[in-house]
């Protein structure tokens, strides 16, 4: 038997199909491209159909299917809040699934607790019960393992750590993502090259020649490797506001391991000891020394991966084994 992993991002989706122990048999992506709404849902059940039918050809069955989701997933309606996917305001994702999984078990996390448990299950967090899993890319959300569960909240929303407050005195620019995520996440990296561009006419390096509205956090990160004077502004100051929120997520919930994943992490993987040495500085001092950061042992698969693992414990908490 097998297990399907569908992990849905805000432009594509992955899907794999995985034994119990974590190999992976089959993997593809697909790209959104211009879908929204209830086209997005049907892509959704194109690939699950498909890899239903991909196992049944190698002579498997697929027993339980998992899937990764980029926002808000209620567990108690089945609906998902997705905001890169326009028109899912609690869309009724489950609902839909099951009209073409028949009996097949099937479950929908949040993308970052996905991020944690593919960790877990295949990645640099296996072993562990308490854990965190930072993920920068796009945005930034958190996801977090303690006493070898995933810590959701009342309403499903916990580890929505772009809103972690972190620099006085709060600006309306916040509302939308929140401050942590405004200044440090990939958009964020780019926000604050071009208001440097702006606010620092004296600067001539590479990035004034570009085009302020294309720079991107790869472009930063360009040009932070050969010295440029904007780029150290920009990383540094990222390196302050990403130290200050590990130093947080150390003090509250005195984890094993931070790991830290998403687009971003990523080049920014070799800042690591400096993010450290940051977040010492704010840290509770007992814990920071006991706690190790790492960067994600499976890079971009640990939705798809997060996903599978979903499956297997579902399946396993019907009494079932594979």
């Amino acid at each position: 038997m097998a297990l399907l992993g569908i992990d849905l991002g805000g432009t594509k989706i992955a899907a794999a199909l995985f034994a119990e122990d974590g190999s992976l048999l089959l993997r593809e992506t697909v790209q959104l491209e211009d879908r929204v709404g209830s086209a997005v849902g049907k892509l959704v059940n194109d690939c699950i159909c498909k890899y239903i039918e991909e196992a049944k050809r190698k002579g498997i069955k697929a027993a339980s299917i998992g899937i990764s989701v980029p926002g808000i997933s209620n567990i108690n309606t089945g609906t998902v809040w997705a905001p890169n996917i326009p028109g899912w305001n609690k869309y009724p994702l489950l609902a839909e699934i099951r009209e073409v999984t028949g009996d097949i078990p099937v479950v929908i996390d949040s993308d970052r607790a996905c991020y944690i448990l593919g960790e877990v299950w295949a990645g640099n967090a296996k072993g562990c019960k308490d854990a965190v899993f930072l993920a920068v890319g796009t945005g930034i959300g958190a996801g977090i393992l303690v006493n070898g569960e995933v810590l959701r909240g009342s309403n499903d929303i916990a580890g929505a750590i772009g809103w972690m407050a972190l620099k006085k005195p709060f600006e309306d620019k916040y509302i939308e993502c929140g401050c942590f995520e405004y200044y440090a996440s990939g958009d964020g990296i780019a926000r604050a090259a071009r208001d440097f561009l702006r606010t620092d006419r004296s600067y001539s390096g590479i990035l004034r020649g570009k085009d302020p509205g294309s720079i991107n956090a790869h472009d930063l990160f360009t040009a932070y490797e050969v010295g440029d004077s904007l780029a150290g502004k920009v990383i540094e100051q990222c390196i302050s506001f990403w130290g200050m929120a590990a130093a947080n997520i150390v003090s509250l919930f005195n984890p094993e391991k931070i790991i830290f994943g998403g687009g971003v992490f990523g080049p920014a993987e070799k800042l690591i000891p400096a993010i450290r040495k940051e977040a010492a500085r704010w840290a509770q001092p007992i814990s920071i020394t006991r706690v190790t950061f790492d960067v994600s042992g499976l890079k971009g698969n640990a939705g798809v991966y997060g996903a599978g693992y979903l499956a297997l414990k579902n399946l396993n908490s019907f009494g079932s084994s594979i």
